[in-house]
């Protein structure tokens, strides 16, 4: 493998062995904690907010496939947890 380029055509760094620099631009997550999907719903700005059309439509097969009725009034940090939970219950998680 040259400098220029790894296997997957992406620039490398020979001097850090490849990995990213400061002046490396990259997108994503680098570390677990870098994931804002994994902060704690109870943490989230946003979470005291209606739930979402998307939340309500997934919340809703979830639940029906664990055989459990939710709450349509649900924040979106509440129906994250709810999907967590039933994801867990139903396998799909």
């Amino acid at each position: 493998m040259s400098d220029e380029q790894n296997t997957q055509g992406a620039p490398e760094n020979a001097a850090s062995g490849g990995q990213p620099q400061a002046s490396d631009e990259v997108l994503g997550a680098t570390e677990e904690t870098d994931n804002p999907a994994a902060k704690d719903p109870s943490e989230w700005v946003t979470g005291d907010e209606p739930i979402t059309a998307a939340q309500r439509s997934y919340l809703d097969t979830l639940a029906r496939e664990a055989g459990e009725t939710v709450p349509a009034n649900l924040t979106k940090a509440e129906a994250s947890e709810h999907i967590e939970r039933l994801q867990q219950k139903t396998g799909r998680g």
